[in-house]
């Protein structure tokens, strides 16, 4: 069984170039996680020779991609940065080949309706005659296959690029779409980075106006990478009205600042129920969501209300915006996408 110890003792054999000990008992392996097929190895070199880092990262990969089951490999070798400034962990960012936008759905706060939103504005954009691809950034939880009702997996180009599947009319890229069942993702730090530098990266995304990324919660390894790997148009902040909700969302808007990513907009998600007698009733209050955009000096992009027929549509695998464009909630997004 494929194991953190199997592991180890494949990269035995590895030999730090000049040397005849190799980079296990060298100590420079920091970390090794393994999850589902794919194996994630982090080192450390105690000196910055990229000779020597080039080498090693090309053969432990060659290595572990024989282990059998194994699917997925991930070798990072890090070396010290030297003296002087720090290194700048943007300066390695590669803009995604073929896409003219890329937009990150966000909030900072899980539970607020991000791949309702992420899944219904790519839908809303492809309506009003953009190409559009979908990436699901959430690794621990991702929704994004059953809300756009595809399963199928992606497929391996000739030069070795991942093929998107397309669900109506949009491409779609997501962890969910590689494993099998009801598998837990259960991944450190390190293993998450070089997954999304990979969905950004090695997918053929090309011919796309818009790449929408829904973001898990929080302002984590799946932020930070998606900010560090490649650079933002913007991002799209989704809350509820209440302040319980706005408290959360501030720090992810924090973040957008701090690593330099407009804010394009705040979007209202749940923002009141009408009852079928007609009755408005504001189960989260209000206008937070309006009052917030004002208060960071953002534009507003709208307010999505609570309808049964949103959440239908997303466990029936097709967005409101697809099944019932003419629907008030398919209008709804549509106009928030107009805006965006």
């Amino acid at each position: 069984m494929l194991s953190q110890e199997t592991v180890l003792d494949a990269l035995k054999v590895v030999k730090y170039p000049g040397f005849s000990r190799d980079i296990v008992s060298f100590g420079l392996i920091k970390e090794v996680s393994v999850s589902n097929g794919a194996v994630s190895v982090s080192l450390q070199l105690t000196s910055a020779n990229p000779e020597a880092a080039q080498q090693i990262k090309a053969e432990a990969e060659a290595i572990l991609k024989k282990l059998p089951e194994v699917s997925r490999v991930f070798v990072e070798v890090k070396m010290p940065t030297g003296q002087g400034a720090p290194q700048n962990p943007f300066s390695n960012q590669a803009k995604v080949p073929g896409v003219k936008r890329v937009i990150a759905i966000a909030s900072g706060k899980g539970g607020v309706g991000k791949s309702t939103c992420s899944a219904n504005l790519a839908c809303a954009l492809q309506y009003l005659g953009a190409k559009v691809g979908l990436l699901d950034c959430d690794i621990y939880g991702p929704s994004i296959p059953l809300m756009m009702g595809i399963h199928d997996k992606p497929t391996v180009s000739a030069n070795e690029q991942l093929v998107p599947p397309i669900a109506h009319g949009i491409k779609v890229m997501s962890i969910g779409l590689l494993l099998t069942d009801d598998q837990p993702v259960i991944w450190r730090g390190p293993m998450i980075t070089k997954t999304i530098q990979q969905f950004l990266l090695a997918v053929e995304w090309a011919g796309l106006d818009f790449l929408l990324v829904d973001l898990p919660p929080g302002t984590g390894d799946a932020q930070l990478s998606l900010c560090q790997t490649v650079p933002l148009d913007g991002g799209v902040i989704v809350t509820t009205p209440q302040e319980a909700s706005l408290g959360v969302v501030r720090k992810g808007i924090a973040m957008f600042n701090k690593v330099h990513v407009p804010i394009l907009g705040m979007v209202e998600n749940m923002s009141y129920f009408t009852t079928p007698n007609g009755e408005r009733v504001e189960i989260f209050g209000h206008g937070g969501g309006r009052q917030e955009a004002a208060r960071q000096n953002v534009p507003f992009l709208g307010e999505v209300p609570i309808f049964t027929e949103i959440r239908e549509a997303g466990d029936c695998g097709t967005p409101i915006v697809v099944s019932a464009p003419n629907h008030p909630a398919g209008k709804v997004f549509i106009e928030i996408a107009r805006k965006l």
